[in-house]
């Protein structure tokens, strides 16, 4: 059966197979089938104190372009973080580019407890003459500790850039270390730069979802080609281990080291967004924002609202709003007042900007009339949509300032 079709056949049963008892893994092997197709698959064998895995290298130049960048632009990157003077989660201030360690896993199912087991590990480094692509393939079980082993003699950098990494790949390797700790050198302690949690910042509202395949075709203008779906992956495997074919799990690699090399695309462009190295939407440029300004960055926060503030759509009546509430915060009370009277198109926004304008007509101004106006204003944009405490909290402001008036 070819493995088109074999891999049509896995996808129409795959609830079925679900349920069914996960084939046995082989004893210890004293020979390995296709060597010759491992070999031609840039793919030696490492023999280790108890076992074997099979270890595959990459070299890419940095001249080679995925997506959007080539490689080399990750060291102009590097080299704009180190030139800040701001904190923020994927500021890679303080290292260089060769001790960045983009990693990926591919596992026999999705729990990171201590039956799921990895049976690929693949990660890549930018030299200043390539990219070094690396992969440690786990024939069977018999060859785990070789795995690892052979794993952590090249492991030896500073920080980890994954998708998910952080809640899934990493835990997954601290899971299998420890049961394997008495055969295995010491695990090293990471910095940890995750991109998933970065695209859902930046793209949660433009993507259906932020599966690293989407962003590679709606954002990084990656398309893949006669790949393997991810969720098959552990199918394939479990075939290889009984068959020893190797075109499944080759293919299974194949779709590995596709993504890790958009792990390195991805953390280019990301940074250059942070760094405003690239031309950005409104949103984008508004949720750069308010993740400075989540990170207590104001200054960094404020030019990157002002960027977006000339705008006709929402996110630059988001800006203003925004940039009220921080004027606000600083006591700055005339240019509070500027952001929040630019308000004028978007419903939810004008009727919290007027309950602003009211709050420091009644209190910075000392104003009563005009904050009145500006809360009756506010009471007019009320619907069935408003939440009941705002309507409350709001009555009982008008009421007040009334009565106020009324004196």
């Amino acid at each position: 059966m070819s493995l088109k079709n074999k891999l049509a056949r896995m996808k129409s049963h795959l609830n079925v197979e679900e349920g069914k008892e996960k084939p046995k893994l082989r004893p210890p092997v004293q020979s390995i089938p296709y060597l010759d197709e491992w070999e031609n698959f840039n793919t030696t064998v490492y023999k280790g104190t108890e076992g074997f895995c099979l270890i595959r290298e990459v070299k890419y130049p940095l001249d080679y372009k995925h997506g959007l960048y080539t490689f080399k632009e990750l060291t102009h990157v590097i080299e704009g973080w180190n030139a800040t003077d701001y904190h923020h989660p994927l500021s890679s201030k303080g290292y260089s580019t060769s001790e960045l360690f983009f990693f990926d896993t591919e596992t026999t199912g999705l729990s990171t407890g201590a039956g799921t087991t990895i049976f690929l590990l693949g990660y890549a480094r930018v030299e200043r003459d390539g990219v070094i692509f690396r992969q440690h393939v786990l024939p069977d079980q018999s060859g785990e500790i070789a795995f690892y082993e052979s794993f952590l003699q090249e492991v030896n950098y500073e920080a980890l850039v994954t998708y998910n990494g952080k809640s899934f790949d990493w835990p997954m390797v601290k899971t299998r270390h420890t049961l394997l700790r008495e055969h295995l050198p010491k695990l090293p302690s990471f910095g940890h730069f995750d991109l998933l949690h970065a695209s859902r910042r930046l793209w949660k509202r433009k993507l259906e979802s932020v599966k690293l395949v989407n962003v590679e075709k709606e954002i990084l203008n990656i398309e893949r080609h006669d790949d393997i779906p991810g969720f098959l992956a552990p199918m394939i495997y479990f075939d290889y281990v009984e068959t020893k074919k190797t075109e499944g799990l080759m293919k299974v690699m194949q779709h590995n080291e596709q993504d890790i090399l958009s792990l390195i695309t991805l953390y280019i462009h990301l940074s250059k967004h942070l760094l405003q190295n690239v031309d950005r939407t409104s949103t984008e440029s508004y949720e750069v924002a308010r993740w400075y300004e989540a990170l207590g960055e104001k200054e960094r926060a404020v030019r990157q609202y002002e960027e977006v503030i000339d705008g006709e759509d929402e996110e630059a009546e988001k800006a203003l709003f925004a940039l009220g509430i921080q004027a606000k915060r600083e006591k700055e009370w005339e240019k509070s007042r500027g952001y929040f009277g630019r308000i004028k198109r978007t419903r939810k926004l004008i009727m919290q900007a007027q309950i602003e304008l009211a709050k420091l007509y009644e209190h910075q101004f000392k104003k009563i009339k005009d904050a009145t106006f500006y809360a009756e204003k506010a009471y007019s944009y009320i619907d069935e949509t408003t939440n009941e405490r705002l309507k409350q909290e709001l009555e009982k402001r008008l009421k007040r300032l009334r009565e106020k008036v009324a004196l």
